[in-house]
């Protein structure tokens, strides 16, 4: 896991199995990016191998204390698979996922929010 900054955004890049034994490490990651006003943070699921409901919690967690603080939550992910949980559990319209973290980047920053096919 990694985190960084592009264009203002924190970009929190998780990596492998997200379950219940990962999810405290990243939420650390999760609650720094999201802690300021108006912070923006995206979170990249793409090189993420398995996820549970552990990821699904950490996810509406960051989305929530970023919109506490007036900020903005955005969310990359491809995986067919994924995807389909989200459908499932109809997040897939609270996160609206994108294909790339350039995709996910707020509008302000130039750049074209798309979902992924």
């Amino acid at each position: 896991m990694r985190s960084y900054l592009t264009q203002g955004v924190t970009v929190v890049e998780i990596r492998g199995a997200v379950d219940i034994s990962t999810a405290a490490e990243i939420r650390v990651h999760t609650d720094a990016a999201s802690a300021s006003r108006g912070a923006r943070l995206i979170v990249d699921l793409r090189p993420v191998t398995f996820l549970d409901c552990a990821t699904l919690g950490l996810l509406c967690r960051a989305r929530r204390r970023a919109l506490e603080y007036d900020g903005r939550m955005a969310l990359v992910c491809v995986r067919p698979w994924h995807l389909r949980i989200f459908d499932i559990l109809d997040l897939a319209e609270l996160f609206e996922p994108r294909a790339s973290v350039r995709d996910a980047l707020p509008e302000d920053t130039g750049r074209v929010a798309r979902r992924p096919r």
